[in-house]
């Protein structure tokens, strides 16, 4: 037996411009039995995270390059 979706969660490569992606929202809005795309606004916590993730990236690669 197939699952069932209940709806779907669209990420972007990178934070754009509200007015920039209401054109992808009217676009997703087309589509046969979508009944609502709400936005998701980018915010402290995000860039906290991105900045942190950078981080431990860096670390790591500095553990990695230390070994030869």
């Amino acid at each position: 037996m197939t699952d069932r979706l209940k709806g779907l969660t669209v990420a972007f490569d990178a934070d754009i411009r509200e007015d920039n992606a209401q054109a992808i929202i009217n676009a997703i809005k087309m589509f046969n039995g979508v009944v609502a795309v709400e936005a998701t606004k980018a915010g402290a916590d995000d860039y906290m995270n991105r900045e942190r993730i950078k981080s431990e990236f860096r670390q790591k690669l500095l553990e990695i390059f230390q070994e030869f």
